[in-house]
């Protein structure tokens, strides 16, 4: 059962009406569009410094590697520390973050502020779902579960879609796109001094003290299918996050950055909604069928790269977010169920590292791929791969169901 605050006890008792898992949703959402908003701008970027196909893969993948390194190394802080400082933290390294963007100072203010944006992101993944999951009241987990997976992929869409917007209809394509996110994080670091803090006795001068990959033997059985199933999925994302801006812009000559952004935003938005489908079944259904779903979205998304063709893409998109949100949330739920409550968020942030290498590796792969056989070529060696071991994963988990509490 999940734990709570006395202080957040007693302001039930009194009536107090606070901000709840909705509001900590949004919090988890707004801090999450900081890490794909320079999707679309990615082209814009090269095109002022100038530098290649892999290096935009490059600068996307330092974003992973400062995801991992926070969870490898504070990602059970919030469980000392408290929910509410990590995640002012994390709002506080979004803000730097942007900051970098705005200064436009060539490769290195791009690697710091994709690294700092990987900061944020980390402390996110882990303080921010288990926030959105001890503020729901028993009755509403199940909901819970579901904003706080929305509230990540649907943070990830949001990103390209609004400077996608900004960049192709307002002045300064490159500066309002973070002017408006820092305004939004003003917003989301208001909220948080308003959420009740959920961890009893919670010390926020505490030390981190890094765990490194933690998961407790008593969740081993869930956690290896269900980060199985994360690291196939994500690496969708991560081919929609890093490589397809290039190919609308490039292959298939369309130069509109709202397109792109919109793009890259159904990918996450068809995520959002596979995860919505997820509460009506079992996870031992979901995992599963969200892997064959991925794997019909993967052919859709290499039969595009082929023919050259933006609706197949979209329609890739649009089937393997599906696929990838059903096992996503399917995945999430099992780990968060079978952590035990002091050893949660450290439990959670071991799941995301799996999840955001698959953002991440994969992904230098195909940009090193497209300096010798091109960005087509390169995107369909990647399906290839990712469709075999998406099959795999699923044929896995047909045969050896993930086990959860209460199956």
């Amino acid at each position: 059962m999940t734990r709570t605050s006395p202080a957040f006890h007693r302001s039930r008792s009194r009536g107090e009406r606070r901000p709840g898992y909705l509001a900590a949703a949004a919090v988890f959402a707004i801090g999450m569009a900081g890490t794909t908003l320079p999707t679309p701008l990615y082209g814009l970027y090269r095109d002022e410094i100038g530098f290649s196909e892999l290096m935009v893969t490059v600068v996307f993948a330092s974003y992973a590697v400062g995801v991992i390194c926070t969870l490898l190394l504070v990602g059970n802080h919030s469980d000392v520390a408290g929910r509410r400082p990590v995640l002012l933290c994390a709002l506080g390294f979004g803000a730097a973050s942007a900051v970098c963007f705005l200064l436009e100072g060539g490769l290195p203010a791009l690697f710091t502020g994709r690294v700092l944006s990987g900061f944020s992101a980390g402390l996110l993944s882990g303080a921010g779902t288990v926030t959105v999951l001890e503020l729901a009241a028993p009755g509403r987990k199940s909901r819970a579960g579901f904003a706080a997976t929305a509230a990540n992929m649907g943070g990830l869409g949001c990103g390209p879609l609004l400077s996608g917007l900004l960049a192709q209809y307002a002045p300064l394509p490159l500066t309002w796109p973070f002017l408006a996110h820092l305004a939004l994080l003003a917003v989301a670091a208001a909220i948080v001094l308003l959420l009740p803090e959920t961890v009893p006795h919670a010390r926020p001068k505490a030390r981190p003290r890094p765990q490194g990959l933690y998961v407790p033997p008593e969740v081993r059985g869930v956690f290896a299918p269900a980060a199985l199933a994360a690291f196939a999925g994500f690496s969708l994302l991560g081919l929609f996050t890093a490589v397809a801006p290039s190919f609308v812009s490039h292959t298939l000559g369309i130069g509109n950055l709202a397109v792109t952004g919109l793009v890259v935003f159904s990918v996450f938005l068809s995520s959002t909604a596979g995860q919505s489908l997820t509460g009506r079944m079992t996870t031992r259904t979901a995992l599963p069928l969200g892997c064959l779903v991925l794997v019909a979205g993967l052919l859709l998304v290499g039969a595009s790269l082929w023919a050259k063709s933006l609706p197949l893409m979209v329609a890739g998109a649009v089937c393997g977010g599906l696929g990838q949100g059903l096992a996503f949330r399917a995945a999430l739920t099992a780990v968060g169920d079978a952590a035990p409550p002091a050893h949660r968020a450290a439990t959670v942030s071991s799941f995301f590292v799996v999840a955001y290498t698959g953002i991440s590796l994969p992904v230098v792969g195909v940009g090193a791929l497209t300096m010798w056989l091109g960005l087509e070529r390169a995107g369909l060696t990647f399906t290839a791969c990712v469709t075999v071991l998406v099959a795999a994963t699923a044929v896995r988990l047909v045969r050896h169901p993930a086990p959860t509490r209460g199956d």
